[in-house]
């Protein structure tokens, strides 16, 4: 199996896409993540649903979590509200590194490596030519697992 065998069409957003609507179609396909591309569809970085989680929870529960447990449904209810006026860019972590790259001839387990050494969700699968790089898709480290099951009898 190689990278562009494995690569499937997948959610990217760009850095000034709203982020109440990045986190609406995380939730909607149950992504673990989403891939950032910039203005020439490149990936740029990748955006994990526990980062945009993490931007929902107020600081001082997060540093101290049994405060959890006084904030009332009322109030947890609003915690999306914090998303408005955002965008992905914002969401960043600010040392956001490069998202994982693979070659289309890479085989399962070069990604499979490169996915566990970075510890990323996914690997997008680019192609590169003279014009530039071209996202061909991307490879989901539970899709991955499946095929690489599928391989077990």
């Amino acid at each position: 199996m190689r990278a562009r065998d494995l690569a499937v069409e997948y959610e990217t957003v760009g850095l000034d896409t709203d982020a109440l609507e990045a986190a609406r179609l995380m939730a909607r396909h149950r992504l673990p993540a989403l891939l950032v591309v910039d203005e020439w569809g490149g990936p740029k970085a990748i955006l994990p649903a526990s980062q945009m989680i993490k931007i929902l929870v107020p600081e001082y529960v997060i540093e101290d979590p049994t405060l959890a447990a006084v904030v009332d449904e009322r109030h947890a209810d609003r915690l999306c509200q914090s998303l408005k006026g955002r965008t992905v860019r914002d969401c960043l972590s600010k040392s956001v590194p490069a998202p994982p790259v693979a070659a289309p001839d890479d085989t399962a387990l070069e990604v499979a490596a490169l996915m566990a050494q970075v510890r990323s969700p996914l690997v997008a699968v680019v192609e590169k030519d003279k014009a530039g790089l071209h996202l061909l898709g991307v490879i989901t480290a539970s899709h991955l697992l499946d095929r690489l099951l599928g391989a077990v009898s």
